[in-house]
C-alpha cells in the first residue's frame, strides 16, 4: 500500500468500540437493513445485508446503513414492534463481526418538510378527503410532521403539520426502545438521524424552521432539547457505554426556503451558522453523543450533503475540521472525500475518520484495490445520482421521479449489480457465440464487457480512433474529471479480456458484413436540428464540448436542459458571459436528474446573475446574436458573439431491431448513463 494512505489504516475508538481503520461507509437512502419504502411493512432486507457484508469483506472499518425509520412509511407500525427483524439482525451481526468490521444502525425521527413527497402522493395530501382516505396506508400527516407549520421543500403548496408534544415523546421512546433491540442484537452502536441536512431534528434546532412556543422551541436549549432528550433516553435504556453517533451538519448553507448558498457566495445564513455550530457541537457532545458524522447543508442546499460533480472535492473538510476543535469526541467528515486528502487530514488530527458513501456503490472492492495499489482498477463514482438518488424536482412538480425509482434508491448508474443482485448478475452463456458490437461508446463497451464475462467472443467496432463515443464530449468540461476517469477505466477494462477484439477506425455500413451470430447496435444519437433561419450560424453542443468550434465572450445557449446548463456553467468558469434560453418554465425540467444536481446549477446561475430566459423560444440566429420570443409573443434580440444549440438528440441506430440485431443505449432511446448501461446489461444477459 502507498504510504500516503497509512493514516487511514490505523485503529480508533468511538466510545469503547474499537474500529480497525478510519474509513466509514456512510449511510445512504435505500440501504436500510430494515427495508426501504416497503409496501408490506419493514422487514430485514437481505439485499442490503449482502451489500454490506461484501463491503465488510473488502476492508471497510465502520458501516452505517441508511436510515431506519422508527415507524414504517406504510401502515404506521413502530420498528420496535417487529421483533423478528431484530432476530435476523443478530445473525447478520455475527457475520459482520467475523470480517473485523463494526456496524452502527442509523435511526431516524423522520424527514418533516424534507420528506420527498411524490407527484403521485402530493395531490392526495392536499385534499382533506383523500388525505383521510389514505391515512391507514400512508399517513402523510405523520411523514410530513415538522416542528411547526412549514412549506414542504418539494411542494411549497403543501404546509406541513406541527408535531404535538405527545408525538415528540413517542419519538423519544421509540429511539430508546429500538436502540435497546439493536444492542441486544449485537449492533456496535446507533446513529441518531439527524441534526443534519434539514431533516426533522435539524428543523427543531433552527430558529428559521422552529416557531414553537413550548419547551421545544425558542431558546437555544429548547431548540436542541429533542436531540438531547433522545441521546439521554438511549443511554438510560442501553447503558452509558453504548456508542451513539449523531449525523450532523456543521453549517446549513441556506438563504431561505428552497434557496441554498453555493461555494464562495456571500450570503446571510438563515439556518445554523458556524458560531452557533461551535456551541451546538459541544452542547451535543456534553449531552452524551459519542461521535459526529458530519458534513454541511440541508435539502434547501442539498448539493452540500449530496455533492454533484459541480461541487469541489472535499467540499466539507474545512468546516468539519474547524468544528472538531470544539469537541473531544471523534469527528467524521463526508462529502466527495478523496482518500489521499482524507488520510492527510487524519494524520494531522484535523478529523478522525473519512466518510465515503457512493463510491461503495460504484465499486464495492475499492478499499481492497487501494490497499493492493490497484487504483487504476477502481471504477470511479461520477457523482451523477442517476441511480442512487435521482429524486428530481422542478417548477410545478414535487418529486417527479417515477414511484419505482423513489422506492429503489441506492442503486448505481454505472454498476447495475449494486442492490439489484437478483436482476443483474453474470451467468455463463449456455452457448458461446460470436457477438458484434457496433459503436464504442459507453453502451457498446458495457455490452462487450458483459458478453465477454459470459464467455462470448466479441468484436467491438468503433468508427473513430478512440473508444468513448459521445461520452467523450460529455466528459470534456473542467468539472467532469470523474467522467474522464470513467472513460479511462472502461478502456483499461476492455483490454483485460482476450475474447474482446477492438477495431478502431472501423465504420460499419451494413450489420450483415459483421459475420456474427448476434449484432448489438450501439451507435448512439444525433443532435436535433431545429428549423429556424440562420441555424447554420449556430454551434452544436457536441462541437463546442469537443473543442471543434471556438466561442466568443458573450455566448447564448439555446436549450436549458442538463447539457445546456452544464455548458453555461463551464463557460462561466472560463470567464465568459453565458445566457440561457429555455422553452420550458424551469431549467432542467426533466426526470432522471437529482435535485441535488439541478438545484446547484439553478442556485449558481441565480447567485452569479447569469441571464436565464424561461418560456422563451428561438426565432432566428443572426451574426451578432439570437432573436427569441417570450411567452407573451414578444420578440427581442440577445446580443451574442456565439450561439450554442443544445436542443436535444434523437436515436441514430445503424439498423432496425431484428431477430439477431439488438439495439442499446441512445440508439434505442435517448437517456442518460444509467439507461445506457442498464439496457446494455438487459440485452447482453439474454445473448
Amino acid at each position: 500500500m502507498d504510504n500516503q494512505y497509512e493514516a487511514l489504516f490505523t485503529p480508533w475508538k468511538v466510545g469503547n468500540v474499537e474500529i480497525k481503520n478510519r474509513i466509514v461507509l456512510c449511510p445512504m437512502g435505500g440501504t436500510s437493513l430494515f427495508g426501504w419504502f416497503e409496501l408490506t411493512g419493514c422487514k430485514f432486507d437481505k439485499e442490503a445485508a449482502n451489500f454490506f457484508l461484501e463491503r465488510a469483506k473488502n476492508n471497510v472499518g465502520l458501516i452505517i446503513p441508511g436510515i431506519a425509520p422508527l415507524r414504517d412509511t406504510f401502515w404506521g407500525k413502530w420498528l420496535w414492534q417487529n421483533e423478528k427483524m431484530f432476530e435476523d439482525l443478530k445473525v447478520f451481526m455475527d457475520e459482520i463481526h467475523a470480517t473485523g468490521a463494526k456496524l452502527f444502525i442509523q435511526l431516524t425521527a423522520g424527514m418533516g418538510r424534507s420528506w420527498a413527497i411524490t407527484d403521485l402522493v402530493a395531490p392526495l395530501h392536499k385534499n382533506k378527503f383523500t388525505r383521510a382516505l389514505i391515512k391507514p396506508v400512508i399517513d402523510t400527516s405523520h411523514e410530513l410532521a415538522s416542528p411547526s407549520e412549514l412549506p414542504s421543500r418539494w411542494d411549497p403548496e403543501i404546509t406541513t403539520p406541527a408535531l404535538t408534544v405527545e408525538q415528540i415523546h413517542e419519538i423519544i421512546e421509540a429511539f430508546a426502545k429500538t436502540a435497546k433491540l439493536c444492542r441486544d442484537a449485537g449492533v456496535d452502536g446507533v446513529e441518531v438521524h439527524a441534526v443534519h441536512e434539514g431533516y426533522l431534528l435539524d428543523q427543531f434546532t433552527m430558529e428559521w424552521t422552529n416557531k414553537r412556543t413550548d419547551q421545544y422551541g425558542g431558546s437555544f436549549e429548547n431548540r436542541y432539547r429533542l436531540p438531547v432528550e433522545i441521546v439521554k433516553a438511549i443511554k438510560e435504556r442501553c447503558g452509558s457505554d453504548f456508542p451513539v453517533s449523531l449525523r450532523y451538519s456543521v453549517e446549513s448553507k441556506v438563504k431561505g426556503f428552497r434557496s441554498g448558498a453555493v461555494p464562495g457566495e456571500k450570503y446571510t445564513e438563515v439556518g445554523r451558522c458556524m458560531a452557533e455550530s461551535e456551541k451546538a457541537a459541544k452542547y451535543l457532545q456534553d449531552a452524551g453523543y459519542d461521535m459526529l458524522n458530519a458534513d454541511n447543508g440541508t435539502y434547501d442546499s442539498w448539493y452540500w450533503a449530496h455533492p454533484p460533480m459541480y461541487m469541489p472535492q472535499n467540499c466539507n473538510l474545512e468546516d468539519v475540521a474547524h468544528i472538531k476543535q470544539f469537541v473531544d469526541i471523534p469527528v467524521v467528515c463526508a462529502g466527495r472525500m478523496e482518500p489521499e486528502v482524507g488520510a492527510q487530514a487524519v494524520a494531522e488530527g484535523r478529523i478522525d475518520a473519512v466518510g465515503i458513501a457512493r463510491q461503495f456503490l460504484a465499486d464495492g472492492e475499492w478499499i481492497t484495490k487501494l490497499i493492493e495499489e490497484r487504483l487504476e482498477d477502481i471504477r470511479p463514482c461520477i457523482c451523477c445520482h442517476n441511480g442512487c438518488f435521482n429524486f428530481c424536482s422542478y417548477k410545478g412538480h414535487a418529486n417527479a421521479q417515477d414511484l419505482k425509482d423513489t422506492m429503489g434508491l441506492a442503486r448505481c448508474a454505472i454498476n447495475p449489480e449494486t442492490m439489484q443482485s437478483k436482476k443483474y448478475k453474470i451467468k455463463p452463456a449456455k452457448k458461446a457465440k460470436k457477438i458484434a458490437v457496433i459503436g464504442g461508446g459507453i453502451g457498446g463497451m458495457e455490452t462487450a464487457i458483459v458478453c465477454a464475462k459470459r464467455g462470448h467472443d466479441v468484436t467491438l467496432y468503433e468508427k473513430s480512433d478512440k473508444l468513448g463515443g459521445v461520452f467523450i464530449a460529455a466528459a470534456a468540461p473542467s468539472f467532469k474529471e470523474k467522467d474522464r476517469e470513467l472513460i479511462a477505466w472502461y478502456r483499461r477494462e476492455i483490454a483485460k479480456y482476450p475474447n474482446i477484439q477492438v477495431k478502431l477506425n472501423a465504420k460499419v455500413e451494413n450489420v450483415q458484413t459483421c459475420q456474427a451470430d448476434e449484432v448489438v447496435v450501439a451507435t448512439g444519437a444525433k443532435a436535433n436540428r431545429i428549423g429556424v433561419p440562420g441555424v447554420d450560424l449556430g454551434i452544436q453542443a457536441v462541437d463546442f464540448l469537443l473543442g471543434n468550434r471556438e466561442v466568443g465572450e458573450n455566448v447564448t445557449i439555446v436549450g436549458g436542459g442538463l447539457t445546456g446548463c452544464e455548458i453555461a456553467y463551464e463557460l462561466y468558469l472560463q470567464g465568459k458571459k453565458p445566457t440561457i434560453v429555455e422553452m420550458k418554465d424551469d431549467l432542467i425540467a426533466v426526470t432522471g436528474v437529482c435535485l441535488a444536481n439541478s438545484s446547484y446549477l439553478r442556485d449558481f446561475f441565480s447567485a452569479n446573475k447569469v441571464p436565464v430566459h424561461l418560456e422563451t423560444s428561438l426565432v432566428r440566429i443572426e451574426k451578432d446574436g439570437a432573436v427569441v420570443k417570450d411567452s407573451n409573443g414578444m420578440e427581442f434580440k440577445i446580443a451574442a458573439d456565439s450561439v450554442i444549440l443544445s436542443t436535444g438528440y434523437k436515436p441514430d441506430p445503424l439498423a432496425e431491431k431484428a431477430k439477431n440485431v439488438h439495439i442499446v443505449g441512445d440508439a434505442a432511446q435517448v437517456g442518460n448513463l444509467r439507461t445506457v448501461i442498464w439496457q446494455a446489461w438487459d440485452v447482453a444477459m439474454k445473448l
